[in-house]
């Protein structure tokens, strides 16, 4: 079980009979009264998303999940697929469980898949990953003083903003929590 003052973020719990991850929480204390959590959830299965208001020390079962390491093979234009790494097992995964998943990872990049049983229900990233830019509007001498970004599209067509200095085919380390831009790899 699952209470109020456990909660974090990512968390998958089962509520009415649906998986759902939580995406945010907020405690509230009233002037009178006792303290209320609101929680925002994403149904996993179906993507929506919901907001709700419980009361403190409320009770949830948590969701047996599961997370595999895997890596990220190719994507076949309907399914994208991943090997796990120890027992070489495929596992085909569609475009609506990748998320934002897809503008982060490279061919042979290693992630976790969740799963909920056999089913898999998301990806679980790295906190950084290294992309390389493919396209950016050229720096000018003297742009490196005043601090300012650019536009840059990644390898995997993610977009990020960069300090003006970043030329294409720079490495650069990307966080996946935000998409932005963290220092130049190379």
């Amino acid at each position: 079980m699952i209470s109020t003052g456990d909660l974090k973020k990512g968390a998958t719990i089962e509520l009415d009979g649906k998986l759902m991850s939580i995406l945010d929480y907020s405690h509230i204390k009233m002037g009178r009264g006792s303290a209320q959590v609101r929680i925002k959830f994403r149904d996993v299965r179906s993507g929506s998303i919901t907001e709700q208001t419980f009361q403190a020390g409320t009770k949830w079962p948590r969701a047996r999940v599961e997370r595999r390491e895997m890596q990220y093979l190719y994507n076949d234009g309907e399914f994208y697929y991943f090997m796990n790494t120890e027992s070489f097992e495929q596992i085909p995964v569609t475009a609506d469980k990748m998320g934002d998943a897809n503008r982060y990872l490279k061919e042979n990049d290693n992630c976790q898949l969740v799963l909920y049983g056999e089913e898999v229900i998301g990806i679980e990233l790295p906190l950084t990953v290294e992309l390389t830019v493919t396209d950016t509007d050229p720096g000018f001498k003297g742009d490196t003083a005043t601090g300012g970004t650019k536009p840059a599209t990644m390898e995997t067509g993610l977009v990020v903003n960069v300090p003006l200095f970043v030329e294409p085919g720079t490495r650069i380390k990307v966080n996946t929590d935000s998409g932005s831009y963290i220092e130049r790899v190379s």
